[in-house]
């Protein structure tokens, strides 16, 4: 597990003022207005990266596709290939395409792992065509490259600056790679969830009073290089906001120490949300 043990509030030795710099709060809507965030592009390499499964459509045809897509792991290479059975009705339909390419639409899921009220994240629509690879390395399966003509990524992000849709500029997208720690981003957050109450509790003194006013749970909902998001549920509405990182990670190791620095700017602000 990326995450140490030690993950805990009230950490009493840290790395000092500079600590706090990352996680400064605004007094309207609390430590997520303005934080860095993934780029569209990044967020569909991610998710792509990601997904196990994705819903292909084509002039009329429709068919869900788990476990048989690949994606490029950084920048540079195709953004996907599929690999369906050979003698699959969708093989059969690229094969027969009379202009040697099939257009299609992917669409992808962005599931958040920790058990929440909306667990979508985000949406990814990829507009394009299918075509055979010239290299086929088993006989029964039909590799397809995929060659984006549009991007489409739909965040759901309630009541962030994230929230939106955003149409992804293809020379970003073949430039972009998937976040460092989206292979492990699952089970560093249902560890957070599981194991350290008390330290999702004690990040929420980093967010302004109006920000949790009405909230009655709060739970991890995404990690990213550039910070952890978190989910503040009221009765019957919810909101998302991000506790910013002071640099962005390199590696998935590194989110540990990151989450330490967070609750140490923690330690040091005034407990807004009584228990």
């Amino acid at each position: 597990m990326a995450f140490p043990d030690d993950v805990r509030p009230n950490a009493d030795t840290g790395p000092g003022a500079g600590a706090r710099s990352g996680t400064g709060t605004d007094s309207d809507t609390g430590a997520g207005a303005g934080a860095a965030a993934p780029t569209p592009a990044e967020r569909v390499r991610t998710i792509v990266a990601t997904a196990g499964s994705l819903t292909l459509e084509a002039d009329g045809f429709r068919c869900d596709l788990v476990g048989l897509h690949t994606a490029a792991p950084g920048p540079g290479g195709p953004l996907l290939r599929l690999r369906p059975p050979a003698d699959s009705a969708l093989a059969a339909r690229v094969v027969c395409a009379p202009t040697g390419d099939l257009p299609v639409r992917l669409h992808l899921t962005d599931i958040a792992p920790v058990e929440v009220r909306d667990r979508v994240r985000a949406r990814v629509t990829l507009i394009g065509w299918l075509a055979p690879e010239r290299a086929q390395p088993e006989a029964d399966r039909l590799v397809l490259g995929f060659d984006p003509a549009e991007a489409l990524v739909v965040t759901a992000g309630a009541g962030t600056d994230d929230a939106g849709a955003a149409v992804v500029d293809l020379d970003e997208l073949a430039e972009a790679a998937p976040d460092p720690l989206a292979v492990q981003e699952s089970a560093m957050l249902l560890h957070l969830a599981d194991s350290h109450r008390d330290a999702v509790d004690a990040l929420t003194r980093l967010l302004s009073p109006s920000a949790l006013h009405g909230v009655v749970r709060v739970h991890p909902l995404a990690l990213d290089r550039h910070g952890l998001t978190l989910r503040l549920e009221h009765p019957r509405t919810h909101h998302d906001t991000r506790l910013p990182f002071p640099g962005p990670l390199t590696d998935a190791a590194e989110a540990g120490p990151a989450i330490q620095t967070l609750l140490y700017a923690a330690s040091h602000c005034p407990r807004r949300r009584g228990k």
